[in-house]
């Protein structure tokens, strides 16, 4: 196994499958099997959720609500995601815990550095909920924030496409894929990996990221064990 401990960086639209909005139960349980499936070889898996299936902080300022209120908002719906992918893991027997950047006693422990890297070398699950607990940051850099305090091997970005392209492949069929590229050339490149702080602070971190695609059965094992699979950005 290449990569022992790893966080795992989820959309909140990759949660809605063919629906429209919300959580597509059929995806969160194929989502569950493939995290245990990693667990069960033997890695240290944390995850963090966006919440753009419910809400998203951005496009409700953009309609005139205040910036800070939305994304406290998109915060919340980060922590229902995470409630549902914590339901769907136990429902596989899966020891999970989920930890929030705000305060939520009754149904999440907070966010606890220590107590975090415990559970995962119990073999638990650690799902972290409510981004960084700041408006003005993406779960992108809660992502990143979260794998460098819990001193992860690597960020695992899972998309709906097999890694980076030069142009989106959804819109360019002439698109060919990177098999790896350096945070360098993908800031040259103008290539929309992560927003721009968190990829910066995973750079500043020698934290690489792989890309690659969650919706193919088994891939998130391969990842794990170092096959070629999606793209990886390193240093």
């Amino acid at each position: 196994m290449k990569y022992k401990r790893i966080l795992l960086k989820l959309s909140g639209e990759a949660l809605m499958g063919g629906r429209q909005h919300g959580i597509d139960p059929a995806r969160l349980k194929e989502y569950a099997i493939e995290i245990k499936q990693a667990v069960n070889r033997g890695a240290e898996v944390a995850v963090v959720i966006g919440g753009g299936n419910i809400f998203r902080g951005v496009a409700g300022a953009s309609n005139g609500m205040d910036r800070v209120q939305g994304d406290y908002m998109g915060m919340l719906a980060t922590v229902i995601n995470s409630l549902a992918l914590q339901s769907a893991l136990e429902d596989e027997g899966v020891l999970t815990r989920l930890q929030t950047a705000i305060t939520m006693e009754a149904i999440a422990e907070p966010f606890i550095r220590r107590r975090a890297i415990r559970h995962l070398e119990k073999g638990r699950v650690v799902i972290f909920g409510a981004g960084t607990g700041n408006p003005y940051f993406t779960t992108d850099s809660a992502a990143v924030l979260r794998a460098i305090e819990i001193n992860a091997d690597v960020i695992l970005k899972g998309t709906r496409v097999d890694g980076i392209y030069t142009a989106d492949p959804e819109k360019d069929p002439q698109a060919t894929k990177y098999g790896h590229i350096t945070f360098s050339e993908a800031i040259d490149k103008g290539l929309k990996i992560m927003d721009m702080t968190a990829f910066t602070l995973s750079q500043e971190n020698h934290l690489p990221i792989i890309v690659f695609d969650m919706n193919r059965r088994g891939n998130l094992a391969k990842v794990i064990a170092g096959e070629s699979v999606g793209t990886i950005v390193y240093d």
